[in-house]
């Protein structure tokens, strides 16, 4: 039985728990923000199934959590700064991370998996675990290669509570078109537009929007004159993100070095 650590006590945070627990995994901690009003509380109750005898502890208090719960596996789900500063706690802790935070910079990155590599443990990092986004960015990178001179338009929604603009998927989508048609994604992404002004060559337009309970769509639209192709990915419910959360775990147990969900899913070789 893999025993799991979770930070962060929101919306995914709630349904990695009831994923983890449905999938015979032990919840051992849970973790957040210290002015969280959950405080104290039964962290089974609060994600709506029975008592877990797990109690929200304070992120101020991780490391000594840590120490007595000895979690295999720790899943973050939090903020940015917040991430960059639990990740050299459980890395220094020995144990393996799963982390799910999205917006996280180049550098915020590289913090997070020099603390990984020095302590010598294992991490899965990806902004979305959904198996039908990892398979939806093989397909765009497909795609990109064999339309690399077509206009790419980037649109993503999400729900109105999303702090993120534009998201971690729509970012590494960007990424992965960039690589696959070989530009530099800082000098063409174009975030947005406004004005008078005609659509450059090489542009990579992303767009964000947020309204009501979105849980997730992103699309890439490749598009020249006289025809367009459309790539579309929809979450249904966050179910979808926790399912490739319970696999991270899985998959990371035990292991050493940064991993990403390719990885997991073992779409490298396809």
């Amino acid at each position: 039985m893999i025993k799991i650590g979770v930070i962060g006590f929101g919306r995914m945070g709630k349904e990695i728990i009831k994923e983890a627990v449905g999938a015979g995994m032990k919840i051992v901690a849970v973790v957040d923000a210290s002015e969280s009003p959950q405080m104290g509380k039964d962290a089974g109750v609060l994600s709506g199934i029975d008592k877990l005898d797990v109690f929200v502890s304070s992120a101020e208090e991780l490391a000594s959590t840590l120490e007595k719960t000895k979690p295999d596996v720790v899943i973050d789900f939090s903020s940015i700064a917040a991430t960059v500063k639990n990740s050299k706690t459980v890395s220094d802790k020995k144990i393996n991370l799963v982390i799910g935070t999205t917006g996280l910079s180049e550098k915020e990155l590289a913090e997070i998996k020099d603390s990984i590599k020095k302590n010598n443990t294992g991490a899965v990092i990806s902004p979305n675990m959904s198996v039908g986004v990892n398979v939806f960015w093989k397909l765009v990178e497909s795609a990109a290669k064999k339309l690399s001179d077509y206009d790419i338009e980037i649109i993503e929604k999400h729900h109105r509570f999303k702090k993120d603009a534009p998201s971690g998927t729509a970012l590494k989508t960007a990424q992965i078109i960039a690589d696959a048609i070989e530009i530099d994604l800082k000098e063409k992404g174009v975030y947005g537009r406004k004005g008078l002004k005609e659509r450059a060559k090489g542009e990579i337009g992303i767009h964000a929007i947020r309204a009501g309970d979105i849980v997730g769509e992103h699309t890439v639209i490749f598009s020249t004159l006289g025809e367009t192709i459309e790539l579309t990915h929809k979450a249904h419910s966050r179910s979808v993100f926790t399912k490739g959360v319970i696999k991270a775990a899985e998959y990371v147990k035990g292991k050493k070095g940064v991993y990403g969900m390719d990885d997991v899913l073992n779409l490298k070789q396809n």
